[in-house]
């Protein structure tokens, strides 16, 4: 497989640099990170592990309701202003984290951390990839990506390493400090910035039989409503996987601590397929890439159903993986290239809405099921089943909208 020009990532140093950055600082509203100081706030107010898991999915949902007002700024402002605006907010979140006294402040601590985060740094830096880049932009997704893929690997391990030096609450005052050193270097990066879609007119990529679809008209469409559950559905059994890891070590048999040091396998397939799936964009285009980035999953929640052993184990995590890698980059791929760059902030906000929804209700449902009775283990071959109907009820959406002579604009 050929690797990104690198005369192509040296002239566009400035802009992949912004998102890169932009991606990065979603890391202090991440799962990822805040779960590090689970212990600690559980101890603070006394919440039991589903006291904990409930305001977190209070304040993930209401993000996600946020997501669907706000994520049409970007179609309408500068990413340096936006991306500055996201870091202020995000750095108020943490600060609000390091002073938080009460259960019910904390649910609103959560809904900043995750709107800021998992919801507007993710969404405005795959927009401006997507927007500024063509021909080269599933590369410019992948780059953008990385950012995601060394914050998950770098913050939660320095941030452990500083508990015993510094209390949970100044570390969170540590991480508005470093989340404000993003503005300076955003607005260095794009001091000559690229022109968004809403004011410039030739630069916009058109979508499906080359119109700029609003959102409005994408939530008429069949194709968005079979592609949605794509969308969702790795977000929500990857969350609860990660969520219930401590059941499902103890389900095959292994320690925890086992588990963990498959991990930075996983991290490793994880970024190998970010950089493939953006070269691979580039040459096949995003449809046929959506109808295949699932089945690794897929393979992988079987693989984890079935067996026992660290070795089967680390198989299933790095299959799952491998769809992980490649989903932010083929999702935002396949809504600039099916409805156009114009609307894309608005068009994928609600799809974003909806993914956070998945974060949220996945382990809450997946462990409802354990309690039943269920083994997170004896799930898993149902969710195999649900990716492969996915997988199909897509493949019917492309076929149905092929039909209609609907189909992508490449460039």
């Amino acid at each position: 497989m050929q690797m990104p020009d690198p005369r192509f990532l040296r002239s566009n140093a400035p802009w992949l640099s912004a998102g890169f950055l932009i991606a990065f600082g979603s890391g202090y509203g991440q799962t990822f990170f805040i779960s590090v100081f689970a212990a600690e706030l559980q101890a603070e107010f006394g919440l039991s592990h589903a006291g904990w898991g409930a305001l977190y999915s209070a304040g993930t949902l209401l993000s996600a309701l946020a997501m669907i007002w706000a994520g049409g700024w970007a179609d309408r402002m500068r990413v340096r202003s936006l991306g500055a605006l996201i870091v202020l907010g995000m750095a108020a979140s943490c600060l609000g984290m390091a002073t938080v006294a009460s259960p019910a402040m904390l649910v609103i601590v959560i809904l900043g951390l995750r709107f800021f985060g998992q919801g507007m740094s993710t969404n405005l830096a795959s927009i401006a990839m997507a927007r500024w880049f063509a021909s080269n932009r599933g590369k410019a997704l992948a780059f953008a990506t990385l950012g995601v893929a060394a914050a998950e690997a770098l913050l939660p391990v320095g941030f452990v390493a500083l508990k015993p030096v510094l209390s949970w609450r100044m570390l969170w005052v540590l991480a508005a400090g470093l989340a404000l050193l993003a503005i300076p270097l955003l607005f260095f990066l794009l001091r000559r910035e690229r022109t968004p879609q809403s004011l410039s007119d030739a630069t916009h990529t058109p979508g499906m039989a080359g119109r700029d679809w609003t959102r409005a008209q994408a939530l008429r469409h069949p194709l968005f409503w079979c592609a949605l559950p794509s969308i969702m559905s790795p977000a929500i059994f990857m969350t609860a996987f990660y969520f219930h890891q401590v059941h499902v070590a103890q389900a095959k048999g292994l320690a925890h601590a086992q588990l963990v040091t498959l991990f930075p396998l996983a991290t490793l397939v994880s970024v190998s397929a970010v950089i493939g799936s953006g070269i691979l964009i580039d040459r096949l285009g995003a449809r046929r890439l959506m109808t295949l980035f699932q089945l690794p999953m897929a393979a992988g929640f079987a693989v984890l159903g079935v067996s026992s052993g660290l070795g089967m184990t680390a198989v299933g995590l790095m299959l799952l993986s491998a769809t992980i890698g490649g989903f932010m980059t083929v999702s935002s791929a396949f809504w600039a290239e099916f409805y156009g760059t114009r609307h894309m902030g608005s068009i994928r906000a609600g799809a974003a809405s909806a993914l956070v929804l998945g974060t949220a209700i996945g382990p809450v449902v997946t462990g409802a099921l354990i309690d039943a009775g269920v083994p997170m283990v004896r799930q898993m071959p149902l969710y195999s089943l649900i990716f492969l109907a996915n997988t199909a009820l897509l493949a019917m959406g492309f076929a149905a909208s092929a039909r209609r002579g609907e189909t992508p604009v490449r460039v």
